[in-house]
């Protein structure tokens, strides 16, 4: 039987009445709770281990006597992980390796420029980032990869220090990447919405031929997304089929009543719902691309991307779903490019 995890923390002043733990890979319920050593400042928590987790994200619930409530990370222990809503401790567990590109600090680097376009259909401006390769000229066409929440996978997850190592190595050839915000609601435009489907066509993507000349030949455009940019993305090129020559999506917001009940108070559930069920009930499928699927072995969106894969096979698409040992953040979704993403890119791209 593996040893349990065993964590320590010491409160800052006596007024500390309970302490918790936050984390998302241990789900829904109740927090666990730290337990008191006697009288002191000394809090203690043990917990079992759970198969199908190489790491786990934290915060600590800090409760005081005057009830006000604090998440704060551990002082005790100085890994962090990034994140939107602020850092987390995070506890590698044995067998967790990061991936080794992270370590490349040699590669040349890309270029990066501002890019930013009206959407009428939007009524708002798609902002984002335009990554290119070294050394490459501006009118030179090349391949590209539309990335949904852009710029957080590269703040979040090092996604350009991939592309820079990725290109360096002579694993990719020289390529774009175009790194999109969400204009105004994320909740709104990324879930299964047609008219943000309809703006990727027709305004945004002809918008970026400027600042990323691409080639008018299969494969050369590749959507990428997470959770619900996953969505997003793929429900484009549901509606335009031809928009994308490959997919890389991870952890997936694809919800469905069946398999996502904890979902039903997302303000979007049932449009997502009624596209995700009818891709599950087509048969086929005209200008099946390939798809990689990615997500996390225990988070709740696992069992909607089996469904979804599932559903894609019947229907012709090359695609591979790969369950990791990890949940939903940014750095599960980093562990995850090499070699998946990298080995979708070379696929299609040479």
């Amino acid at each position: 039987m593996s040893e349990p995890l065993r964590l320590a923390f010491r409160a800052p002043s006596a007024d500390v009445t309970a302490v918790r733990l936050r984390a998302d890979a241990l789900g829904r319920g109740e927090p666990p709770a730290f337990r008191r050593r006697g009288r002191t400042r000394n809090w203690e928590l043990e917990l079992p281990r759970r198969d199908g987790l190489a790491r786990i994200e934290y915060q600590l619930e800090v409760e005081r006597a005057d009830g006000s409530v604090e998440r704060i990370c551990d002082p005790a222990n100085p890994l962090r992980a990034s994140a939107p809503f602020g850092d987390k401790s995070v506890l590698e567990l044995d067998g967790y390796e990061p991936p080794v590109w992270l370590d490349d600090e040699e590669a040349p680097t890309g270029t990066i420029v501002p890019f930013s376009t009206r959407s009428r259909l939007l009524r708002a401006d798609v902002e984002g980032l335009v990554w290119s390769a070294h050394g490459i000229a501006a009118d030179r066409q090349l391949p590209l990869l539309v990335v949904h929440d852009g710029p957080e996978y590269a703040e979040h997850s090092q996604l350009l220090r991939l592309f820079d190592s990725a290109v360096a190595e002579l694993e990719l050839r020289p390529f774009r990447a175009a790194l999109l915000a969400p204009p105004r609601d994320r909740n709104e435009t990324y879930s299964a919405s047609t008219r943000y489907a309809n703006a990727l066509a027709s305004e945004v993507l002809p918008a970026l031929q400027e600042p990323a000349p691409t080639p008018d030949l299969p494969g050369a455009r590749v959507g990428m997304g997470a959770s619900l940019g996953a969505l997003a993305a793929f429900h484009a090129h549901r509606v335009h089929r031809h928009l994308f020559g490959g997919l890389f999506l991870q952890s997936g917001s694809f919800f469905r009543r069946t398999t996502d009940p904890q979902e039903l108070g997302f303000p979007r559930f049932a449009r997502i719902s009624r596209f995700v069920g009818g891709v599950l009930r087509a048969e086929t499928a005209p200008a099946p691309i390939p798809v990689v699927l990615t997500c996390g072995a225990t988070e709740e969106n696992v069992a909607n991307n089996r469904v979804l894969r599932d559903a894609l096979v019947r229907q012709r698409y090359d695609v591979r779903l790969t369950e990791h040992p990890d949940v939903h953040n940014w750095v599960s979704w980093r562990d995850t490019f090499d070699p998946h993403l990298v080995a979708l890119l070379e696929r299609l791209w040479g």
